[in-house]
């Protein structure tokens, strides 16, 4: 893990166009290996491709996996077709836990030289480039950039879980419907942007929004982060 020193950032969503804190945190400079979940499931057996019960997982649950203890493709690439209950359950096991939306948003606006980089063309050009190229998933961690804060692979490899990831889009307009709408992907996500013209980030929070606790992708990994200690 790394330190990111956190500050002030305006998201694309949710803080109704004010600036939100982010306080210091720790955050892994990785995401969570095939390799690693591995080790999890072994130790924790209830979370095995076989056990993990309905409630908590899809049927895609590891889906790209032989059986309980065997995975396809290197034991270095980011494990994915997880659920967020498992993800959550991995990062307590570590004594950590899931990165907040703010948290990894703001890290995530850092290229290799500067902490915001949103409004530099080419990494958002970067960016979506990625969003068009299939099966990154597969590829091993850390061969993307790395970051001003040390970290690697938020963009380029897989998508990745958040502590609150449903917690921000609503269904039409708060004018008319105030009631959450976690199958929402688009449309009336565009209500309340910050920032309409950054389409890389309109792009997760949607997919953030389409997705439930117990549903799981292929192209949709994670990583954990933990509180700074006083």
């Amino acid at each position: 893990m790394v330190l990111v020193k956190g500050g002030v950032y305006l998201p694309l969503y949710g803080a109704e166009n004010k600036t939100v804190k982010v306080e210091p945190f720790l955050m892994d400079i990785y995401p969570v290996t095939n390799a690693d979940y591995l080790k999890f499931v072994e130790e924790y057996p209830q979370w095995k491709k076989s056990n993990v019960k309905p409630l908590f997982a899809d049927k895609s649950y590891l889906t790209n996996w032989k059986d309980d203890e065997t995975f396809k493709g290197l034991p270095n690439a980011p494990v994915t077709n997880v659920s967020w209950f498992a993800a959550k359950k991995y990062c307590e096991c570590q004594g950590q836990r899931l990165p907040t939306i703010d948290e990894w948003e703001f890290t995530a606006m850092a290229n290799e030289n500067v902490p915001d980089a949103r409004t530099v063309e080419a990494y958002n050009q970067y960016i979506l480039n990625w969003y068009e190229t299939p099966k990154t998933f597969n590829n091993p961690i850390g061969e993307t950039f790395k970051n001003y804060w040390g970290i690697y692979d938020l963009h380029g490899l897989v998508w990745e879980w958040t502590l609150d990831f449903n917690s921000v889009l609503i269904s039409g307009e708060s004018r008319k419907d105030v009631d959450k709408d976690s199958n929402l992907f688009c449309g009336s996500a565009a209500i309340g942007a910050s920032d309409l013209m950054n389409y890389a980030a309109f792009m997760r929070y949607a997919f953030r929004g389409s997705m439930k606790a117990r549903y799981s992708s292929q192209n949709l990994g994670f990583r954990c982060a933990k509180d700074v200690e006083n």
